[in-house]
């Protein structure tokens, strides 16, 4: 049994290379013991804000054999989104790297279905689930466990070799495989790069973020009106934000990504601040017709533009 495991295991990772994954490890389904009490307490302090779907499904958040009848295996990936180019009018207001091309969450729920469906051709019948950042499953917890890099202070999971710009899910499965059981050191050491560059102070910690406090929950996730706190703290941010990765040492290490369905659309880069002031509906559908932005809707993308509009940057030290 163990040999196929080990076999099983490794014909996992080939094929999820040959789809395109930066990352692929594994480790058994089981209750996630050291994630527990620090999950209590954020949710405690309401650093979700208004996400009130944290607050859901507190067992099935740490224990993967509640999502999935007779789960016996996490297996974790990692998608890379990184591209360097950029917006060409330095005063547009600025997008997240991932949201340039298409709803990550389509192109990699495909992947895992083609993932899945090898798995069933080359190991057998088996059962399972996959999960694109839309369940309870702490992404980032399974990736730790699987070796795939370390939570660092931004309470991102970094690796040392490839950076932190990739997204994570998961297969869920009903069988046993060999397991990746040496998580990776934490290579934070005294670096503070992120806190200290975190225009909203939402990194109240090393390794806590008050998601509240936020620009990618301001922009995406809080549906009433943006707190007037956070007037001039936005750093131009209308959707999403990438300071502390952009900010991050181990981030040199980046590489660009092969996937042609996160190439930005041809007009959205060359936006222009006006262009986006004045945005209309239809370039909203044209410009964003598969993308993750959809997930702000017109009108609340419209929000965080006129939130920008009457708040000038102030850049620090002025």
């Amino acid at each position: 049994m163990h040999q196929n495991q080990s076999a099983y295991s490794a014909i996992i990772k080939t094929e999820a290379q040959n789809l395109g994954f930066l990352f692929c490890g594994i480790s058994k389904a089981e209750f996630l013991e050291e994630e527990a009490p620090r999950l209590e307490m954020w949710l405690k302090k309401g650093m979700h804000g208004e996400m009130q779907y944290m607050e859901n499904h507190f067992d099935k958040r740490l224990d993967p054999r509640l999502l999935v009848d007779d789960a016996k295996s996490v297996i974790s990936l990692g998608l890379n989104y990184y591209n360097d180019s950029l917006q060409t009018d330095p005063l547009a207001p600025k997008i997240s790297k991932y949201a340039y091309g298409a709803d990550y969450h389509s192109v990699i729920k495909d992947k895992l279905k083609l993932l899945m469906q090898v798995i069933n051709e080359k190991i057998g019948q088996v059962g399972g689930r996959a999960f694109v950042d839309s369940a309870p499953v702490l992404d980032k917890a399974w990736a730790k466990k699987a070796g795939l890099g370390w939570i660092g202070k931004n309470s991102n999971l970094i690796s040392k070799q490839k950076g932190s710009y990739f997204f994570l899910a998961e297969l869920i499965v009903d069988i046993e495989l060999e397991y990746d059981i040496a998580p990776t050191a934490d290579h934070c050491g005294s670096c503070t790069r992120c806190i200290d560059a975190c225009p909203t102070d939402a990194i109240v910690g090393p390794y806590v973020v008050d998601g509240s406090r936020c620009i990618s929950y301001l922009t995406i996730e809080l549906k009433n009106e943006i707190p007037a706190e956070f007037k001039g703290k936005m750093d131009n941010w209308m959707f999403g934000c990438d300071i502390c990765q952009d900010v991050c040492p181990w981030n040199r290490f980046s590489v660009l990504h092969s996937e042609p369905a996160f190439t930005p659309h041809p007009d959205l880069h060359g936006l222009k601040k006006q262009d986006w002031e004045d945005i209309t509906t239809d370039v909203f559908q044209k410009v964003f017709k598969n993308s993750a932005v959809k997930r702000t809707k017109f009108d609340g993308l419209r929000r965080n533009i006129e939130f920008l509009k009457h708040n000038p940057i102030t850049f620090q030290g002025e």
